[in-house]
């Protein structure tokens, strides 16, 4: 059942494809801007995993910049020992009657508007989003939830780090669940610094230098959820931070309290933990090969066979694998299965830049209902996910380039297939559950909306082939 708490991180077991697919987003997960607890966690049940969004629009802490707009994206698995939400993903060190122990990986979402720079910050250094390695404990008990996390910074932007303590209770009437939520901040100053501090060699007349020692924040929120129906919830909240003296002192922050809302909507597929576990469902083995296209061939042109050619100047390809297990099998009686993939492609950038891996990490729907799937069965299957490259593809590289935009090493991925089954094309019964196919291996910034993903606006489109079979 989907609820709603400030902390976060949802996973799967070992050899699962969801499993693979929470480790791997622990590298990229989002925190709130001003460093709070994640309040949009969704998933409580065991083997339970979900997809939605989450809209926030929030006050920018930098002068001039305005409110911020935000899409969070929400891949969610809450598993017995690992976990993944929206903004991070991690372990469980202990999950019984007691407290509860989080060993977890954060991506801090503070950082420049990139997207559109005041000019209150023209000319200085850019502050990006970081990576944050963390512990967090929890107690709940009917009275409340009692948190306490401890972060410090693991990418190599600020080097600081920062203890969470926060209170939280859980309120639930019929279809509604709220939950006001106190919490308290204590920054060190290498992380305020970083991101509010203005160096000597940025100083101007209306910006002087500023360094910012340590501090305290708070922040003060309500968060629920509405239940539409079994699986479908609204999720909605407001908060508002109170930023600590030496950051709000800085010349390039505006105010001292910044409001937030937040607005979305997550599907639970509830938990399927048993049929993750059993011994007869199959492991999906796929091999893939593909090609890029040209900026112009972009997703909707290649699903509606508008262009279907790859590109013939500095092309670029890539080879993969990817190994799946099925979550839902035949769903709500359907000719629909729902896979969690884990995938490693690499990329043949052609002596370009040097060429890398790339992890992809996603749940797949395959409808296989079609009139003459008797006879040669055919599966149509859609997929949705992150990516997270080694280091930014060539072809998106040149393209952003080109665009004077940002990259990000981390994408929304997206996995339209069409294949049919060769033991049916040849007869064979042995290969019965062994396809042929093509698709479309498809990363985005969903249009620079997301911080999550870095704020791009661009993406890259291979188009490939591949053989898949059921082990």
């Amino acid at each position: 059942m989907i609820s709603l708490r400030p902390s976060g991180l949802c996973f799967l077991r070992p050899l699962s494809g969801a499993a693979l697919l929470a480790l791997g987003l622990c590298v990229m997960a989002p925190a709130s801007a001003q460093g709070t607890t994640e309040p949009l966690t969704v998933l409580t049940e065991p083997g339970s995993a979900g997809l939605g969004f989450a809209m926030r629009a929030e006050a920018s802490p930098y002068r001039d910049a305005g409110t911020r707009y935000d899409l969070l994206p929400l891949y969610l698995y809450e598993g017995e020992r690992v976990f993944l939400h929206a903004n991070r993903a991690g372990v469980k060190l202990l999950n019984g009657s007691g407290p509860r122990l989080d060993l977890f990986v954060e991506q801090r979402l503070e950082g420049f508007p990139i997207d559109d720079l005041p000019a209150s910050l023209d000319g200085m250094a850019t502050r990006r989003t970081g990576t944050d390695l963390g512990l967090s404990l929890r107690y709940s008990q009917p009275w409340g939830n009692l948190q306490a996390e401890w972060l410090r910074d693991a990418g190599n932007a600020s080097g600081g780090s920062e203890v969470r303590l926060g209170y939280s209770y859980d309120w639930k009437s019929g279809p509604w669940t709220l939950r006001p939520s106190l919490s308290v901040s204590l920054r060190d100053a290498k992380l305020n610094n970083y991101y509010y501090g203005v160096q000597a060699g940025e100083a101007t007349p209306d910006r002087p230098a500023y360094t910012a020692g340590s501090g305290v924040n708070t922040t003060a929120g309500l968060y629920g959820s509405y239940d539409l129906s079994q699986r479908w919830r609204l999720l909605a909240g407001v908060s508002a931070t109170v930023l600590g003296s030496q950051v709000k002192n800085s010349p390039i922050v505006q105010q001292r309290v910044l409001p937030a809302v937040y607005v979305g909507a997550a599907y639970d597929f509830g938990g399927h933990e048993r049929a993750w576990a059993q011994t007869s469902s199959p492991t999906y083995f796929k091999l893939l090969y593909g090609k890029a296209t040209d900026d112009g061939c972009h997703m909707v042109k290649i699903i509606t066979a508008q262009c279907l050619s790859t590109a013939s100047v500095n092309p670029t390809s890539i080879s993969g694998v990817q190994i799946g297990r099925p979550y839902i099998q035949n769903f709500n009686g359907w000719p629909v299965d729902v896979v969690g993939y884990a995938g490693l492609t690499h990329h043949n950038d052609n002596g370009l830049q040097p060429n890398g891996l790339q992890l992809d990490l996603f749940m797949k729907a395959y409808y296989s209902g079609f009139p003459w799937s008797a006879r040669v069965k055919t599966r149509l299957g859609l997929g949705v996910g992150v990516s997270l490259a080694q280091r930014v593809p060539y072809i998106e590289a040149s393209s952003q380039a080109a665009n004077r935009e940002s990259t990000s090493r981390l994408l929304h991925h997206f996995d339209p297939t069409l294949d049919v089954s060769l033991g049916d094309l040849i007869g064979s019964r042995a290969l019965k559950e062994t396809y042929i196919g093509f698709g479309v291996s498809h990363r985005s910034g969903i249009f620079g909306w997301s911080r999550l993903l870095g704020g791009v606006s661009g993406g890259s489109n291979y188009i490939y082939t591949y053989v898949e079979t059921a082990l």
